[in-house]
């Protein structure tokens, strides 16, 4: 017997209607790509969005197609979101970071019929645009006026839905139908495309408005610095909709000056990034002795938290983080941190540990972990690894079925993290399978090794990665990128080191760099210090 509730698809044509009729005073502020600033309601955006629908269909824009956007986190790439999916097509975000080449590559392999940018990216379509055969129309992100000339045959935004009803009828459709299209970081062999769904996109925004995930609700301000073309600003965009909470979108604006003075101004309450923002705020506001009062917390992602960041924004600043997991191909919510009501923290310092967790598996997200074999490992705080997930907005498979040795015969997902699953619910990243140093049959965790190196004040950032070893096969190295303007003592990181890892983990030796090859994402890329330090030689 089935129970009597109505059959009523998860649309995300509702969320932006929902907005504008339950939460339509609540603002969404931009600071421009120019530098100006922005700001109207979610009624103003939702009338836009039926602008840019009814441009599209009049351009024949069908269900299925993708339209992708080179963009930074603004009004007008909301107003994408919303409107491409609305009608059935897709939104294909791109990742500006990446490679001419390898943005070409996308394009071409994801069919993108439309291109949206921004004006700062234009030198990206003068460079690729002859490569891009599928598409058929380009547009930039301004008003003509503000539109540079191009290469290109290029359409400013302002005029293309200018003079497009501001009224629709959004159709109905199979919830699971295709809404978003985003490829992973190809660290790896070719990116992958991660294709979401109606229904998964509006659980995973639900999600996100757990008190213990993310949180947002009507009353909060929320600064979207994780950026709109890597995994959908972590749902954000979604989320606020949802709850009606005011949006800060930064555009450009990503240093320490341009988001203390929105987050100030704009009295925001909950910030999502990844560290390296972090530090740059933290940075500013010790160089001008400024403070963030109205910030409630700020949710942290992308890479490993160090603890000499936490300690920092919650002991210095007051302001408590939340370190949260996920991928791209999770949506990218997986877990978060929130406190455990039966465990007793007597003080501070015993909640430190379990803040440096990848946090809480949230509801809608099953893990387990197995060994090299395929056996389920038990769950005790102790034993690592691979993790797997399952659960509705975790990918079941990629764009044009690649990849697929991801994916098990059971219907789960391969992370490539190493891991352990606490009895109480958290989650331990203890490295990346393809990052783990095995040495003399034992794995050692690269991962705990930079966090714990991370904590000497001089250390910017650092890398673990293991170089060849005649009698152990391999060994740790540290490659360290120190703070500008300071040397690092290598026995004080050793220090550091000890305090938190086991003795036979210590690196073998430590080596110093002006700077670490960053990727796309902000992440580390270690296959390029494997390639560089391939024929090291350990004393």
């Amino acid at each position: 017997m089935q129970g009597l509730m109505m059959d009523h698809d998860l649309m995300i044509s509702d969320l932006i209607e929902h907005a504008a009729k339950v939460h339509n005073r609540r603002e969404i502020y931009t600071l421009n790509t120019d530098g100006t600033e922005h700001r109207y309601t979610w009624a103003d955006c939702a009338k836009r969005v039926r602008k840019l629908a009814n441009a599209l269909l009049s351009a024949g824009v069908k269900p299925g197609d993708r339209i992708a956007t080179i963009a930074w986190n603004n009004y007008r790439h909301v107003e994408i979101y919303y409107a491409v999916s609305s009608i059935g097509a897709i939104v294909h975000t791109i990742n500006p970071r990446l490679k001419p080449d390898q943005i070409a590559w996308m394009i071409s392999h994801a069919e993108d019929k439309y291109i949206m940018f921004d004006t700062t990216f234009g030198p990206i379509i003068d460079g690729i645009h002859t490569h891009c055969k599928s598409v058929e129309k380009f547009i930039c992100l301004s008003d003509r006026a503000g539109m540079p000339d191009y290469k290109a045959e290029v359409q400013d935004y302002e005029s293309f839905i200018e003079h497009a009803s501001d009224t629709i009828t959004w159709p109905r459709f199979d919830e699971k139908t295709a809404c978003t299209l985003c490829y992973t970081s190809g660290t790896t062999g070719d990116p992958k495309g991660v294709l979401y769904s109606h229904r998964s996109t509006i659980l995973h925004a639900m999600a996100g408005s757990f008190p213990d995930v993310i949180g947002a609700r009507a009353d909060a301000v929320i600064l979207a610095v994780v950026p709109m073309f890597h995994v959908s600003a972590w749902g954000l965009v979604y989320s606020a909709a949802m709850v009606g909470a005011k949006l800060v979108m930064p555009g450009p604006g990503l240093d320490g000056k341009n988001l203390t003075k929105m987050i100030n101004q704009e009295k925001v309450t909950l910030m999502a990034g990844v560290p390296t923002v972090w530090l740059g705020i933290l940075n500013y506001l010790r160089e001008t002795k400024q403070s963030m009062p109205t910030v409630e917390k700020a949710l942290v992602g992308g890479s490993a938290l160090p603890e000499s960041l936490l300690r920092a924004y919650e002991q210095e600043l007051g302001i408590p983080m939340q370190q949260g997991w996920g991928m791209t191909e999770t949506s990218p919510l997986g877990s978060t941190y929130a406190p455990d009501p039966m465990t007793d923290y007597p003080d501070y310092e015993s909640t430190v540990p379990h803040k440096l967790l990848a946090g809480r598996r949230i509801f809608g997200v099953e893990m387990r972990i197995v060994d090299d074999e395929g056996k389920i490992l038990p769950e005790d705080g102790e034993t690592s690894g691979h993790l797997h997930v399952r659960g509705p907005w975790v990918a079941k498979g990629y764009f044009k079925g690649a990849g697929s040795d991801a994916f098990t015969d059971d219907g789960w997902f391969r992370t490539g993290d190493v891991s352990a699953l606490h009895p109480d619910g958290y989650m331990e990243i203890t490295d990346r399978s393809k990052d783990v140093i095995k040495s003399g049959g034992e794995w050692v965790s690269s991962i705990e090794i930079e966090n714990a190196a991370s904590d000497h004040p001089d250390v910017a950032m650092a890398a673990c990665i293991g170089v060849r070893h005649e009698k152990w096969q391999e060994r740790p190295i540290l490659i360290v990128q120190p703070v500008a303007g300071k040397t690092p003592d290598k026995a004080e990181i050793k220090e550091c080191i000890a305090a938190k890892c086991a003795k036979w983990w210590m690196p073998d030796a430590i080596e110093f760099t002006d700077a670490l090859p960053i990727g796309a994402t902000g992440k580390i890329l270690k296959r390029e210090l494997k390639v560089q330090y391939k024929d090291y030689v350990l004393d």
